[in-house]
């Protein structure tokens, strides 16, 4: 279904493939951002001179956003792969709310094996390096000389790093001219290249601890603890009445680790919309304990599917990006949330960079807040329900 351009916000895409309805994730009431940028424009109309819709074509998609891709280009079967949650939730969104069957694509996240062979891959490049390359890897054995692999980005994203890892992993590689910012990278596959092992997770030692922690390509900070995590470690909560505790955002789990050593009575639930992140919180957890049954792992979005007032804690260090976008909806989805699956009396406790602003986002749904400890670059507020 086609509507005309909404007053709060651009929904309408069009493109030489034709014109298609998309939404971001989370939805807010009066969204301002597009679920595309012009990077997915430009890739889009670029490859219709180059894909002939009638011809019998393998083609796979990596990083889409918000589904702009493979909506686009459903008719030519693709296969999708993404390591969000919320990704392939708007792209199963976006195909229903433009009448499309999802069979007609396949849709994988970005641990499960690709298989059979591409004639053409459209990368939109992430904002993680080690994430790109970890897709590289699993892409060699899939991909020949014919292969046709475009990368698409926004000029700021597509760094050198990103032509040096297109180089030396599959071979030459030419670009576009810039348009609204936005460019591409065209990369030839040499007819000679090394099958690399499947990527492993790295390991880091945490620091006064016993623990060795697992980290996915797509892992935010994974070759070490990040500022933020270390202070929020340093301030944690000891609430020994409580039974079910909440790592929401958990990235690799260290957090919901920690606690759970703090806590050994209660149960833990880890929550990410990355499927690389609870891989990671999995495994830290296992490996730390020697055993899962006293936690629970979920990709999924924030607490959309936990039973309201069933939580006594829930601590989070919420993202304040979304992909390459900056802004507070990932934040505020949570916020939202979590009043309603906390008990009356649970507790929130949060941490965000100071200039975020979160203790007075979080008056709008908790009456009692306090900070519990600030430095110069961070502040944790505790809340009760």
């Amino acid at each position: 279904m086609i509507v005309n351009k909404k007053s709060d916000g651009e929904v309408i895409l069009r493109t030489a493939w034709g014109c298609f309805e998309l939404q971001r994730l989370p939805k807010r009431s009066k969204e301002l951002l597009r679920a595309w940028d012009a990077a997915d424009e430009y890739l889009l109309n670029t490859v219709h001179k180059i894909i002939k819709p009638n011809e019998d074509n393998n083609l796979l998609i990596f990083n889409d956003s918000f589904g702009a891709l493979a909506v686009t280009l459903h008719d030519l079967n693709p296969c999708v792969v993404s390591d969000s949650y919320l990704s392939q939730t708007a792209t199963r969104l976006n195909l229903a709310s433009n009448k499309l069957a999802e069979t007609k694509m396949i849709l994988l996240n970005s641990l499960e094996p690709l298989s059979g062979y591409f004639d053409y891959v459209l990368i939109k490049a992430p904002k993680t390096h080690a994430f790109l390359e970890d897709f590289l890897i699993r892409l060699l054995p899939v991909i020949d000389i014919k292969t046709q692999i475009i990368v698409a980005g926004m000029v700021k994203t597509l760094t050198a790093s990103v032509w040096k890892l297109l180089e030396k992993l599959i071979g030459n590689t030419t670009t576009s001219l810039a348009k609204k910012k936005a460019r591409l990278i065209f990369v030839k596959p040499n007819s000679q290249r090394n099958i690399l092992t499947l990527p492993k997770p790295i390991y880091y030692s945490l620091e006064n601890t016993n623990y060795s922690l697992c980290n996915y390509a797509n892992i935010f900070s994974r070759e070490r603890l990040d500022i933020g995590t270390r202070f929020l470690l340093a301030n944690l909560p000891y609430l020994p009445q409580v039974k079910n505790i909440v790592d929401l955002g958990c990235g690799n789990g260290v957090i919901g680790l920690m606690l759970a050593e703090k806590h050994p009575q209660a149960r833990l639930h880890f929550v990410d919309e990355s499927f690389m992140a609870i891989a990671s919180a999995q495994e830290n957890f296992e490996r730390a304990f020697n055993k899962s049954d006293n936690a629970q792992f979920y990709v999924t979005n924030a607490l959309s599917e936990f039973t309201l007032e069933s939580m006594d804690l829930i601590v989070c260090n919420p993202p304040f990006h979304q992909q390459n976008t900056l802004g507070d909806q990932i934040a505020l989805t949570m916020f939202q949330q979590a009043y309603k699956v906390l008990k009356k009396g649970g507790q929130l406790w949060v941490i965000g960079n100071r200039h975020l602003g979160y203790h007075q986002r979080l008056k709008k749904y908790f009456q009692v807040s306090k900070l519990v400890a600030s430095n110069s670059k961070f502040m944790i507020i505790s809340t009760i329900k």
